[in-house]
């Protein structure tokens, strides 16, 4: 249903490097570039991110309420995730972990404030 999502950056520079090292992790690579932003995906038929500089020139700013979440193997892979955010400057929004009914997953802020959410689902004990 989710074709692809956008985060909006006001140093473009600074976010490919974040969201490059990032979602490299999860075998994402860049499917476009161009002098407004770059979206990575796995494959032409999943579902793409993007960082984008706005199209009407005005300052990014970071949707109160809004969250991308992305989808991990495991546990291991949504700490790896979090880890690697936090290693490239990202602020902490909530530890990996359980939080109920088989759902695991962290919580982080870009370097521009948008949150976002690592995660995975696990047979409940």
């Amino acid at each position: 249903m989710i074709g692809y999502i956008c985060v909006g950056t006001n140093d473009l520079d600074r976010a490919v490097r974040f969201y490059g090292e990032l979602l490299g992790l999860l075998g994402a690579k860049p499917f476009f570039k161009s002098d407004r932003g770059v979206g990575w995906g796995v494959s032409p038929d999943k579902p793409m991110l993007s960082v984008l500089k706005p199209f009407d020139g005005r300052p990014a700013t970071a949707g109160n309420g809004s969250m991308v979440a992305l989808a991990a193997a495991d546990p291991a892979q949504v700490q790896a995730l979090h880890a690697k955010a936090l290693e490239l400057g990202a602020r902490d929004e909530g530890a990996p972990g359980p939080r109920g009914s088989g759902f695991y997953g962290a919580y982080f802020r870009d370097l521009d404030g948008n949150k976002l959410s690592a995660f995975c689902m696990i047979k409940a004990p």
